[in-house]
């Protein structure tokens, strides 16, 4: 029997070892596979290849530096006056296509709220959902229409309810202002919080602060 226990505790503590880096490894495999996606096209159609002497992850990583750089002299562009009225014109253009207006939209807001302090929420509030007792971190996007008021009888508030890690998706609750519970939470550590799952951003205090309701 002690032999058996032996074994038993020998194997749960060496599964907990490899655990980890198996699934480690096979995160890394699938960013990589879904990475290739985008570089492959880049290393065949433009023939880089045949400058790398016909050695394939030469010219993956050579597509990856072009990648990056462009992404970096687009930056660069966006933070100058022209590029901003030429990439601001170009978001305009994309928001006349109905579906891609709403996913764009919401892909550009998480990406803002993770980068910028200016976003389009107004802040990080606390939620009892989907039922009491249990806390949600959600953004508050602004105060409910009339009708809205009207219906409940009081101020309502709009707050998006992410999902975890996909803050692009998630649902519109609309909650009386007795319901919303203020943080000091900043959005984009908020937002970080909903990307990482818990693990949010060392620089900043990892614990919640007191709960409090929105003031009448």
């Amino acid at each position: 029997m002690n032999v058996r226990a032996a074994v038993r505790q020998s194997f749960v503590a060496g599964l907990i070892l490899i655990a980890p880096l198996v699934v480690t490894l096979y995160v890394l495999r699938f960013l990589v596979n879904w990475t290739l996606q985008f570089v492959n096209p880049l290393v065949h159609g433009a023939g880089l290849a045949q400058y790398t002497a016909n050695v394939e992850i030469v010219a993956q990583l050579l597509a990856v530096t072009i990648i990056v750089t462009t992404v970096v002299v687009l930056g660069f562009l966006a933070q100058l006056s022209a590029g901003r009225h030429l990439f601001g014109n170009v978001g305009r253009l994309v928001n006349v296509v109905p579906l891609v207006s709403t996913i764009y939209g919401s892909v550009r807001q998480v990406a803002n709220a993770l980068v910028e302090r200016r976003t389009a929420y107004e802040s990080v509030v606390l939620v009892e959902y989907p039922r009491e007792g249990v806390y949600m971190i959600g953004f508050v996007t602004g105060e409910s229409p009339p009708a809205v008021t009207d219906v409940a009888g009081r101020n309502v508030y709009n707050v998006f309810i992410p999902n975890s890690p996909n803050p692009t998706a998630g649902r519109l609750v609309l909650l009386p202002e007795t319901q919303v519970h203020e943080t000091d939470m900043s959005v984009r550590r908020g937002m970080r919080l909903v990307v990482t799952t818990g693990m949010g951003d060392e620089r900043e205090p990892a614990s919640l602060p007191p709960l409090a309701n929105v003031p009448q």
